[in-house]
């Protein structure tokens, strides 16, 4: 099969997320045989026309010069390049900045869309912004030939929404088995004696929740609060919680391996995330045998099922802190390792990619579904 992936900044993996996901697919599906191109931003760091015999072809992209608008030109620039190609299948990820583009796919080629998220409810957008993206996605669903979604909660919502069906593929995790206490050390930290939270600090992640919650406890262990915090919400979090001395505020690490050191050695592990999806930090998390405090919506509770302590509320936050949890006497994180190794490998994932794109291409084909 000849498969196009667009909707990323490109591979390798610079940035996570979509990324991470295209690196990993498109260098499976070609050591399955098939012929795998990826478009790349002119501004990745990456020049080279071949990553791992994954074809890259680079695209301009205006981002860095004009905001978020060159985006769009980036996903159109993209489109375009397609039409020279042959290609049978094209592989969208997201939608944001390229469904408004739908009509500029080739027509030989059938177009499968992973919908991420449900991008809308982002509480950082503009209520102007949301109304687009609700937008985007309808023309995501009525554009394209065939529906992918990452978690039961996203199918289950465009089935309501749309009357539409979709293919359930989640996002893929690699189990962590190396871990390094020296890495924890540069940071002055005792394996076990700290919790963590790894997340964008947007409202959405719950962050304000959760260290409202860890301020009160009575708890003396370290609280690390990872992620970028130089804007408006994060210097209003560092303000805020200024005088509880346990939070500290870390900043964005990028390093895989210092991030899965830290989830590993952690006593809890934090996940706030409230905006659909199977969020791949959750999947990392539980590759690296992180005991998981999480927020109770359907998409957390679906992954993680009963292996996972949860909250809605400060209080609830603050009870389990108080509770002198222990990682080391827990059978959660066995369970969830567990989980990654059945359903969340990647090899399983490249799997099931490649038996949708079979099954698009060739309905009559009967494929064992892997989920």
């Amino acid at each position: 099969m000849k498969i196009a992936i667009i909707g990323t900044r490109g591979i390798p993996n610079h940035y996570g997320g979509f990324e991470q996901f295209a690196e990993y697919v498109s260098v499976g599906l070609v050591n399955k045989g098939h012929e795998v191109t990826v478009y790349n931003s002119h501004t990745h760091p990456f020049k080279e026309d071949n990553f791992k015999g994954v074809n890259i072809i680079h695209c301009k992209d205006w981002e860095e010069k004009i905001g978020t608008s060159g985006q769009f030109i980036y996903d159109l620039n993209c489109i375009l390049d397609t039409r020279k190609r042959n290609f049978d299948i094209i592989l969208q990820l997201g939608y944001t900045s390229s469904s408004i583009w739908s009509r500029f796919f080739p027509k030989n080629a059938i177009l499968t869309t992973n919908m991420d998220g449900l991008e809308w409810k982002r509480t950082k957008y503009s209520s102007k912004v949301q109304a687009f993206l609700k937008y985007a996605e309808k023309l995501a669903v009525k554009h394209s030939d065939h529906l992918i979604s990452d978690s039961i909660g996203i199918q289950e919502y465009i089935e309501t929404k749309y009357n539409v069906n979709s293919t359930y593929i989640p996002y893929g995790a690699t189990i962590f088995n190396s871990p390094d206490l020296q890495e924890i050390k540069n940071y002055n930290l005792e394996a076990y004696n700290y919790d963590l939270l790894i997340a964008r600090l947007e409202p959405e992640n719950s962050i304000e929740i959760i260290l409202d919650g860890v301020s009160k406890a009575t708890n003396s262990r370290t609280f690390l609060v990872i992620g970028k915090h130089e804007t408006k919400y994060g210097l209003y979090l560092k303000e805020k919680f200024k005088n509880c001395q346990k939070i500290v505020f870390l900043g964005g690490i990028y390093n895989q391996n210092t991030l899965n050191n830290l989830r590993y050695f952690s006593n809890i592990y934090f996940h706030g995330h409230t905006v659909g999806g199977t969020n791949p930090s959750l999947l990392e998390a539980m590759a690296s045998s992180s005991l998981i405090c999480a927020n109770d919506n359907i998409f957390n509770e679906a992954i993680l099922e009963n292996d996972a302590y949860y909250f809605k509320t400060e209080n609830d936050v603050t009870h389990i802190l108080n509770n002198k949890i222990s990682k080391e006497s827990n059978s959660f994180t066995n369970n969830n390792l567990n989980k990654i190794k059945l359903k969340y490998a990647w090899e399983t994932i490249i799997d099931a990619y490649e038996n949708h794109f079979k099954t698009i291409l060739q309905p009559s084909l009967k494929i064992t579904k892997l989920f």
